[in-house]
């Protein structure tokens, strides 16, 4: 291409002259070095006048240098006369930080943003944002290509029976992003979501445990003594009956016969008297569930609520009620989606697995607390009241790697993780825009393949930042079968060569092809678009 340069930052050389390669040119000379004192220095030793001036760099291990050595290029290439200048960043640092999490709390994305534009920048090439309102942050065009394209091409060529598969996202932040691959490979979907504010024993003990009075305080007498509305609606949102006053009716049923007999009042004709006349009786809905269930009598199974700690609950309480007609021939197939497991320490644990000493503390005070009213206990729980967030509200569901890894790291706190989707015997794909940590990975991995049943998983990422011994923890995770990631984040050549399971992808074409087209001023949608090659 004519005046045209390419300047290659010192973050991925491999990758900028993959990109020259393929545009049949050269990467333009520049001197790259730093001080004793660690300050970046940049020459330019060719001459850019007028000319359209491309500069490659991503994020890499040593952030801060890679962005103080690309704002310095940039602002050289604008002090040297160029035409046009572009930056192409296959991983926008400091992505994560898109919005303010704290009152005093920085938007370092937009901050980076500013920055460009003060150094002179014009366009910007960059490959799957974070978030993609970023874009709102720069005052020049931006080019967010998607790497999906390439990962769907390469699931159908070396995915054994990838139309089985299933696409999973590993947190609620996430759908969006496994959705659209999900309909780009016509495959279904599910989503992996963890809850560090509830555990199994504080939703199924804490909070339920006291309504379970019910199934052996109550027999048909006391339930015959309540007072039920039969004109009343079977599912009426406006007159809910409260517990604390059924409860209090309940224990004081003795002392209400005593009172009854002394006045010699006629006794109170049973309500549920009246199916003798009435072919199909109606059962008394407007009670609570566990109500019901002791209506049923002694052969009556556990409250409904309190056994959706440890199977897989109905979709809703109306289903529930359904499924208790007559025929009691209803089921509703997509409850067998719904799989909850434990997680301590960020494994899969089994379900009589001891739990850890926050979770025996709160049983413990339920044991010595029998009498309190449930609805109060339930609102002194974490379940119905949980921790406030730092702007308000409950927490992000689009939180970073950092703050999904908090509970795993504290052995001490129980957490469950919820699986929505059949995975069971089919491959399953989890998604997200970067792997960081491997934590959650691991977690949902586990879930996937102890809980759901799947086949295997392969974990598919666009930026591979793996952090710390994040690579090492997948590569020994026995739930893990593959990690795909892409080139755009610099993976060290030691690190790829140890991990047998890490496959990588080159992101050289579709850049190549992007800066072709920007330079010619011709449209990118093509890039957008998936081959079925």
């Amino acid at each position: 291409m004519r005046n045209t340069l390419i300047f290659a930052g010192s973050s991925c050389p491999g990758l900028t002259n993959q990109i020259c390669s393929n545009l049949g040119m050269a990467p333009a000379a520049v001197e790259l070095s730093q001080f004793a004192n660690g300050e970046t220095s940049v020459k330019i030793l060719t001459s850019i006048r007028e000319k359209d001036v491309f500069v490659v760099q991503s994020g890499s291990s040593k952030i801060n240098d890679s962005i103080m050595e690309l704002l310095i290029l940039i602002s050289a290439c604008k002090g040297g006369s160029a035409n046009k200048i572009t930056a192409v960043l296959p991983y926008f640092p400091y992505s994560r930080q898109s919005k303010k999490k704290s009152h005093r709390g920085a938007i370092t994305a937009r901050m980076l943003a500013n920055l460009l534009h003060v150094a002179g920048i014009n366009h910007v090439i960059t490959i799957d944002l974070h978030a993609s309102q970023m874009q709102g942050f720069f005052k020049c065009p931006v080019d967010n290509l998607h790497a999906e394209p390439l990962i769907a091409r390469w699931i159908r060529h070396n995915v054994p029976n990838w139309s089985e598969a299933v696409c999973v996202s590993k947190n609620a932040g996430g759908t969006k992003r496994v959705t659209s691959l999900a309909d780009a490979l016509k495959l279904n979907f599910g989503m992996v979501t963890t809850d560090k504010r509830r555990g199994v024993n504080m939703s199924g003990s804490f909070v339920m445990n006291p309504l379970d009075h019910f199934d052996h305080d109550l027999d048909d007498a006391d339930v015959s003594k309540l007072e039920i509305d039969e004109d009343e609606p079977s599912f009426n949102s406006d007159k809910k009956p409260e517990l604390s006053r059924i409860h209090t009716s309940s224990k004081d049923s003795h002392k209400s016969d005593q009172s009854t007999s002394t006045k010699h009042s006629p006794p109170r004709k049973p309500t549920h008297t009246r199916q003798d006349s009435n072919p199909s009786p109606r059962k008394p809905t407007n009670l609570p569930s566990p109500l019901r269930t002791a209506h049923k009598g002694p052969s009556a199974t556990r409250s409904p609520l309190a056994r959706a700690s440890t199977t897989p609950a109905r979709s809703s309480p109306i289903e529930e009620e359904i499924g208790e007609g007559d025929d009691g021939e209803f089921t509703d197939e997509r409850a067998r989606d719904i799989i909850h497991g434990r997680l301590i320490h960020g494994h899969i644990v089994p379900d009589d697995y001891p739990s850890p000493t926050q979770s025996a503390m709160s049983s413990s005070m339920i044991l010595e607390r029998p009498e309190d009213d449930p609805m109060e206990m339930s609102r002194a729980s974490s379940f119905f009241n949980p921790e406030p967030h730092a702007l308000g509200g409950t927490a992000d569901a689009t939180a970073t790697s950092d703050e999904e890894e908090e509970g795993f790291n504290n052995p001490s706190l129980e957490q469950m993780i919820t699986l929505v989707g059949d995975v069971r015997g089919r491959t399953v794909f989890l998604v997200d825009d970067m792997i960081d940590k491997a934590g959650s990975w691991i977690a949902a991995a586990e879930c996937c393949v102890k809980r759901g049943g799947a086949k295997k998983v392969y974990c598919i990422a666009t930026h591979g930042l793996f952090g710390g011994d994040a690579l090492e923890e997948l590569q020994d995770c026995d739930c893990i079968d593959l990690i795909v990631v892409t080139n755009s984040f610099p993976i060290p050549p030691e690190k790829a060569r140890e991990t047998n399971k890490l496959v990588i992808l080159d992101l050289s074409n579709l850049l190549s092809e992007a800066i072709r087209r920007n330079h010619y001023g011709e449209s990118i949608s093509a890039l957008f678009s998936h081959s079925h090659d």
